[in-house]
């Protein structure tokens, strides 16, 4: 189910806002929407923008917080926003000249991370850097060169230059390295080697000894570093322990007066004042349920004013989603919002999945043993994780457990109890003809779930003439009485009932946009370019009356896997010997957790590939938008 929605707008003085924000959207649950857009057609509104004023003590506040490993309070206490200010910064103050040091050696760690970054790559040239800087008349450049330049550089130019290129490391990409040149020819080859692309890379008096020894220098710096900072913090943990309580209580102070202002982005403000005060906007959707509490709650404050809009359609924005399922259907929703939430006016197919799910499941995967560890393992992880995926394969290892008992499977073994229905094995054909009827099934119920769906947002072409609607629901309908007649040898109907039911229906959906535009009484009937919207109707129908039946035909996975199944435990139990009628309890354990295991997670995502392309898409377009109210941030 979707829990119905109401679209209200809260105003009141400007200097009432925070206030407002405070009580009211920290109580109920509303989703808010962005007032201008939404009231774009009322004059003298403007965004409601101010500097936020908390920003520096929340800053210093989430900066003090981050100090505990645990943020929140042990003992919860009220406290203005003068009071938290006040422990925050006195807090910081205490911390000013830790903070100071702490500051000094992140920009010494950073500049240390630099040089070793710098150096790194030359630290196979076996020669000291303040000697190459001393040099006179030699000239030289550390930098690195594409291997495309280099290859050309080392076959054309290098011979024919009074230059050195001391190769020092290569990657994927580049070749560093040192060259020399005599002063006298310094200009000459720095052109060429600008030419290739030789990018420069500086290298100052910082370093001492060769470049590994700089290098391993550096690291011992940037070692002594952290120590000095990780000495430094547990200082300022030290300090502030004794406070911890007071400090984590005024920061999540801080933090709720700081989101509330935030709200400013969502509201608009009058820019026409009334007895020289300016009034806020603030809009939303709320739950129906809640509207009234709401009401009465704003009634009792003078200042503020609620209205609630009767009729959504005269809202320009689309009403949020909010699932409302019975707990025992909540885990499924997960499914739900992985494929995309339902729009406001469409139907939640949670409850659809929730039952053919664990159903088709069990078909593919029936066996008494298998599926109660399935339940059993599902069920206690759910109890104590609360991971729907956990509940969803306990509910399905339950209909594989029904179904066990069905095909008179335990754990592999066939001969321990009586099949209530039959032995996949050695009714294969049966197996598969139930598994398209089952499909059959399905696909008109989601085609009635569509038509439902085309009800409620009064779309007439999806009612009528849309191949999932009343016109595809009897063509498909008819072929699959024809098929029966045929399967069991019963005379077809008459010409004139296959004509009218047959062909009809797929008339009606070759014609769908120009009868609904008809029904609708648009002025353009048919397209302007009619030859080529009768030859794309053509070909589409085809490739729908095609449809229908890869549709129908895909359903015969499901016997398929359930026949795959036997015959995989039928293999282990083979394997364990059990023919001797003394079967190898190892072999018999491995095999049935290889088979769970591996056949249980190819079936889940199997029957939820066929939850997805063969149902969804016959029914469902889950571009809802989520219903985020203000008070769960």
């Amino acid at each position: 189910m979707i829990e119905k929605m109401r679209f209200i707008t809260i105003t009141g003085p400007r200097t009432e806002f925070d206030r407002v924000v405070s009580i009211y959207l920290n109580k109920y649950e509303i989703h808010l929407e962005n007032a201008l857009s939404e009231l774009s057609s009322v004059q003298d509104l403007k965004p409601f923008v101010e500097a936020n004023p908390y920003k520096d003590i929340h800053s210093k506040a989430l900066e003090l917080a981050e100090r505990f490993n645990n943020n929140r309070p042990e003992n919860p206490i009220k406290m203005t926003l003068s009071e938290a200010s006040a422990i925050i910064l006195s807090a910081s103050r205490e911390m000013e000249d830790l903070t100071a040091g702490k500051k000094k050696l992140a920009a010494e760690r950073e500049h240390l991370l630099e040089l070793q970054k710098k150096i790194e790559p030359f630290r196979h040239l076996d020669y000291e850097i303040d000697k190459i800087l001393a040099f006179k008349f030699i000239k030289y450049r550390f930098g690195r060169i594409s291997h495309e330049y280099y290859t050309k550089f080392s076959k054309f130019v290098y011979e024919s230059l009074t230059t050195l290129f001391v190769e020092c490391q290569k990657d994927p990409d580049y070749v560093w390295g040192v060259y020399f040149v005599p002063e006298a020819e310094a200009d000459k080859t720095d052109t060429i080697y600008s030419s290739l692309h030789f990018e420069n890379i500086s290298i100052t008096s910082e370093y001492e000894g060769t470049p590994e020894q700089a290098y391993n220098a550096l690291a011992k710096k940037l070692e002594e570093n952290q120590a000095k900072t990780d000495s430094i913090n547990a200082e300022m943990t030290n300090r502030l322990s004794s406070r911890s309580d007071q400090i984590l209580n005024a920061h999540e102070t801080i933090c709720v007066y700081s989101n509330n202002f935030e709200v400013r982005k969502m509201a608009a403000c009058t820019t026409v004042s009334k007895r020289n005060t300016f009034y806020f906007i603030l809009c939303g959707w709320i739950e129906e349920t809640s509207v009234e509490a709401l009401i009465r709650d704003i009634n009792k404050d003078k200042n503020i004013y609620c209205m609630v809009e009767k009729d959504i359609a005269n809202v320009s924005t689309k009403p949020p989603t909010k699932l409302k399922n019975p707990k025992i259907f909540q885990p499924f929703e997960m499914f739900i919002k992985m494929y995309g939430l339902p729009a406001y006016n469409e139907m939640d197919p949670t409850f659809f999945v929730a039952i053919t799910y664990p159903i088709i499941f069990g078909i593919m995967f029936g066996d008494v043993g298998q599926g109660l560890c399935l339940a059993i393992i599902g069920a206690l992880i759910y109890r104590y994780k609360k991971i729907p995926l956990a509940a969803i394969i306990s509910s399905s290892g339950i209909c594989s457990t029904i179904m066990g008992f069905l095909y008179g499977s335990v754990f592999g073994f066939e001969n321990i109890l009586p099949h209530i229905w039959l032995n996949p094995m050695e009714n294969v054909m049966t197996v598969l003809f139930t598994a398209v009827a089952f499909g059959s099934t399905i696909i008109i119920i989601t085609m009635l779930i569509n038509i439902i769906n085309g009800i409620r947002t009064k779309d007439i072409e999806k009612i009528f003439f849309d191949n999932n609607g009343v016109a595809g629901l009897v063509f498909y309908s008819m072929v699959i009485v024809c098929a029966v007649l045929i399967a069991t040898g019963h005379p077809m109907p008459a010409g004139v009932l296959l004509a009218v039911f047959l062909g009809i229906p797929l008339i009606l959906i070759f014609l769908r946009e120009p009868l609904t535009h008809l029904i609708k009484r648009k002025p353009e009937i048919l397209p302007k370019d009619k030859g080529m919207f009768f030859v794309e109707s053509f070909f589409e129908l085809f490739e729908i009356v095609l449809s229908y039946l890869t549709n129908s035909i895909s359903f015969l996975r499901v016997g398929a896997f359930a026949i795959s199944h036997a015959a995989m435990m039928g293999v282990v139990m083979l394997l364990a010997g059990a023919q001797s009628g003394n079967p190898n309890i190892l072999a018999v354990i491995i095999g049935n957790i290889f088979v769970a295991g591996m056949e249980g997670l190819v079936v889940g995502i199997q029957v939820l590939r066929l939850e997805y392309y063969e149902m969804f898409s016959r029914f469902y377009t889950g571009t809802g938008k989520g219903f985020k109210p203000y008070k769960s941030k």
